[in-house]
């Protein structure tokens, strides 16, 4: 099926929810990655001030996930939606109107505290509303999440010839609207009863020794996920010589996503059950930096303008996009089986906070691979994280063989 066709065959609320990713993510990258350089640029500030800011809000979101699905299986995952949206009206408004770093900070704060309300309860709102066809629903869910990031920034750039508040004041009316949308739209799900506490909720879901063996397997898409802003843009620009290649290589994973997401999808989930689509997913994510684990040391950093270089890196990003398309979406059908539907929204924020968890050491000892000096050197952040994708994927499939996965 198509993509126009998964999405008509999604429910209204469904449906909703993918529009919804598409306007977020359009509003949150129109202003995100200009942001460095309006506090450097504009505004006279150090470096280290985005370094604080960026970090904040990466704090700020991933160590609430936790918080946000929970509130979603207590209160809800409607009215957390909506909060989730209506905190970021507020975020991206200060984003327009401050100039003092305590301000941004503040801003940064809100930002990430409304990420780790909506993304958790947003995705427990869509398993619940897609049902049987969850993988398909996600899959469609992050086509539309591709296209918004691929959009937002041409967006930002188009009004960066303004001024960055233009930006940011558009990006605030984007999510005004949307939370405008959600409340009028989003049918509310009856909320399930909790006799245990939310202490008592976190120890079922710590005491799930089959949830906490996936959540480590599965973690391994973070790790990798992350390198794309790590080591595919930098590989990209020292072999070319130039930043526009970075601008490809995010155009082409993007337009490789947004076309093939829900085929690879669908195709996956005919030949095998969702555990093995999340292994060879995983295998593929990991495979994606074979390619520059055999050219990085082959290659000398480019002097003048040399695009031909660069086809491993984009070979690889295709491999890891493909890769996304089957782990992704069948990973969000397996958290309920692996969870619970009546913790739903916790046993999410558990898989994103430890998921994030595992992300950040990985991230640090690939930066610190990349700085390693000599040719051969090149070769060692790549084939780790080659190695990163291939352990995930193991795993997952030793636990779908051994039947933990159903």
């Amino acid at each position: 099926m198509s993509v126009r066709s998964r999405f008509l065959a999604l429910t209204p609320a469904a449906r909703l929810l993918v529009v919804n990713q598409f306007g977020i993510n359009v509003g949150f990258y129109m202003v995100v990655p200009y942001l460095a350089t309006h506090l450097v640029d504009d505004l006279g500030y150090a470096a280290a001030l985005v370094g604080v800011v960026l970090g904040v809000r990466t704090l700020s979101q991933q160590g609430l996930f936790l918080v946000g699905g929970t509130a979603a299986d207590r209160l809800g995952a409607r009215p957390v939606i909506v909060l989730g949206c209506a905190l970021r009206v507020l975020a991206f408004g200060l984003f327009a109107l401050v100039t003092s770093p305590v301000g941004f900070v503040a801003a940064a704060v809100l930002t990430g505290f409304a990420g780790a309300l909506f993304n958790p309860a947003v995705r427990a709102y869509l398993s619940r509303e897609a049902g049987e066809e969850r993988a398909a629903a996600f899959a469609v869910f992050n086509t539309a999440a591709d296209a918004g990031a691929f959009a937002g920034p041409l967006l930002g750039a188009a009004l960066l010839a303004v001024d960055f508040r233009l930006v940011a004041a558009v990006a605030c009316a984007t999510f005004l609207l949307l939370t405008v949308a959600q409340a009028l739209v989003l049918p509310a799900h009856p909320v399930q009863p909790h006799a245990d506490g939310v202490l008592g909720s976190w120890g079922a879901v710590v005491r799930n020794r089959r949830f906490a063996a996936f959540t480590l397997c599965g973690s391994a898409y973070f790790a990798l996920y992350n390198q794309v802003y790590l080591v595919f843009p930098l590989e990209a620009q020292r072999v070319t010589g130039t930043p526009a290649a970075v601008g490809v290589l995010f155009a082409v994973s993007t337009v490789t996503g947004v076309a093939l997401y829900v085929r690879v999808a669908a195709w996956g989930g005919r030949r095998w059950p969702p555990g093995t689509c999340v292994a060879v997913g995983l295998a593929l994510m990991g495979a994606g930096f074979a390619p520059v684990a055999v050219s990085a040391p082959l290659l000398p950093a480019a002097t003048g303008l040399a695009p031909a270089a660069a086809l491993p890196v984009l070979a690889g990003a295709v491999l890891f996009t493909l890769g996304i398309a089957l782990a992704n979406p069948f990973t969000m059908q397996l958290l309920p089986v692996v969870g619970s539907e009546r913790l739903l929204g916790t046993y999410y924020g558990f898989y994103y906070l430890v998921s994030a968890l595992v992300a950040a050491p990985v991230m640090a000892a690939t930066g610190a691979m990349l700085d390693l000096a000599g040719p051969a050197w090149r070769a060692a952040a790549p084939a780790a994280l080659l190695a990163v994708g291939l352990a995930g994927a193991t795993g997952t499939m030793l636990m779908q063989r051994r039947g933990h996965l159903s």
